[in-house]
């Protein structure tokens, strides 16, 4: 059974995952117009110009966007947030291209199933996030999953160094995604715009060095529109979702993405239901449900925390109020007394302790 109070974030990442997934099919449609590059830079720019929109319309509507104030990011955030920028939207793009260049499409599609495995690991390992078995058990089906939906009789796997620069972009965008993690209090709006205005400029720039061209005008509007939904609505959703569910388990469910984009390929664009993508879709499903009803209560003790996030007065926040924070939600900067009980938590903001 679904323990809604503790999932329901769950959902966000599924929206998420279901933004981007759709964008793929959408994307494959502007590949005739546009340089693979261009097209990347082109989508990481739309989700930055489409959010950067939505902040100052927010900025213009104030009394409708008090009841939806985020923290502001802090000092360390912007640490974290270039780490996240860096690693995933500047090393991650030019390793994928480097490895492009070198092994097949069939090929590079089989290692990108990587990444929500290795997230996971760089959760676990690096950053001691607490991980249980039914979450390694549905990354390893999601994986599965994964390699028996872009599996192609013709891909020939071995080993060089441009599939080791494919499990290298996977590596980083695992840490892509455990740095945003770290950041996951502030403003989700603010850190996705941030992103794609950096990673898309990147990109584009990139792609201008190599001298690839792009005019046409309709595709260009396409690649913004579809960037701003699949990129920048989705990763302000997945940010939500580490929020509360923390690197592993949001990846775990990010990574039904590709499911979802091939489900819309075979609606929408007329491409064959295969047996693979019925085993997939039966492997995801099986995953998914493995996350979503997953049960972790213990005795744990918080320590002492002062942060600012996004909040309602529950069990976790007993504090004083100056009288001017606004209704609730409302975010603003408290502390946290230790604090010992049992209850079903997932490692959100509050429940980072040890095991």
């Amino acid at each position: 059974m679904i323990d809604l109070p503790v999932q329901r974030y769950a959902f966000f990442a599924l929206a998420a995952a279901a933004l981007f997934g759709a964008s793929t099919p959408l994307a494959k449609l502007l590949l005739g117009d546009l340089p693979p590059l261009a097209l990347a830079g082109l989508l990481y720019l739309g989700s930055g110009l489409g959010l950067l929109a939505v902040r100052i319309l927010s900025r213009l509507f104030v009394k409708v966007a008090r009841g939806w104030r985020e923290a502001p990011l802090s000092g360390a955030d912007y640490v974290w947030l270039a780490g996240a920028v860096i690693a995933g939207g500047v090393f991650a793009p030019v390793l994928l291209m480097w490895g492009l260049s070198g092994i097949g499409a069939s090929e590079v599609s089989l290692l990108l199933n990587l990444e929500g495995v290795v997230t996971a690991l760089v959760a676990a390992l690096l950053f001691r996030e607490a991980v249980g078995g039914r979450v390694w058990a549905a990354a390893a089906l999601m994986l599965a999953a994964g390699l028996v939906l872009s599996w192609q009789p013709q891909a020939d796997l071995k080993f060089s160094l441009h599939a080791a620069a494919i499990v290298g972009a996977c590596f980083c965008w695992a840490l892509d995604n455990n740095f945003t993690r770290k950041t996951s209090a502030s403003d989700p709006v603010v850190l996705a715009m941030i992103k794609g205005l950096t990673a898309g400029s990147f990109n584009l720039a990139l792609a201008s060095a190599f001298g690839l061209h792009f005019f046409a005008t309709a595709p260009l509007a396409g690649a913004l529109a579809v960037g701003f939904l699949g990129y920048g609505v989705s990763l302000v959703l997945f940010i939500l979702a580490l929020r509360h569910l923390g690197s592993a388990r949001a990846a775990a469910h990010f990574s039904t993405a590709p499911f979802i984009g091939a489900a819309i390929a075979i609606i929408a664009l007329g491409e064959p239901f295969t047996a693979s993508f019925g085993v997939a879709l039966a492997l995801m499903v099986a995953a998914t449900g493995l996350v979503l009803t997953e049960q972790h209560v213990h005795e744990h003790t918080h320590e002492y925390l002062a942060h600012s996030h996004r909040h309602v007065h529950d069990e976790h926040h007993q504090h004083a109020h100056r009288g001017d924070e606004g209704p609730e939600p409302h975010a603003h900067w408290h502390e946290h007394p230790p604090l010992t009980h049992a209850h079903p938590h997932l490692p959100d903001l509050h429940h980072r302790h040890k095991h």
